[in-house]
């Protein structure tokens, strides 16, 4: 388990650390790190809340990685994420707006993230044109 935390990106993290002192995203990535060393032979559905917060962008590029193992495995990942890079690699997307708060709610698309960039009337669409041009 120890060498999948460090492929994770939590190989800081020391034994005996409460739960309490890890940040969302840390807790989302020892979920994936508690998925990853269980060897079951079914395909299960993982979903993570933000599993890149606060992250460097190499870390990013580490933890796409690991979702698409899984995928390439049978496994089905749902990430919910604010980061363009973690959209821009989705195989799927689906954005709900058109505001924030109050002001969401809605389904303003779901489709592939090519297809959502070409919508200029999604926030989100715009902003990962620019993602999807300099990745």
């Amino acid at each position: 388990m120890c060498d999948t935390l460090c492929t994770v990106g939590l190989g800081y993290v020391t034994l005996g650390q409460p739960l309490s002192t890890l940040s969302g995203g840390e807790r989302q990535r020892l979920k994936l790190a508690a998925h990853l060393s269980d060897k079951k032979s079914t395909a299960d559905v993982l979903v993570l809340d933000e599993p890149t917060t606060g992250l460097h962008p190499a870390d990013t590029a580490r933890i796409l990685a690991l979702l698409d193992e899984l995928v390439d495995s049978g496994h089905t990942v749902v990430c919910i994420d604010h980061n363009l890079a973690v959209l821009a690699h989705a195989d799927h997307a689906i954005d709900l707006g058109p505001g924030a708060g109050s002001a969401g709610g809605q389904l303003v698309f779901s489709g592939t993230p090519a297809d959502l960039a070409e919508q200029q009337d999604s926030v989100t669409g715009r902003f990962l044109a620019d993602a999807l041009v300099s990745s």
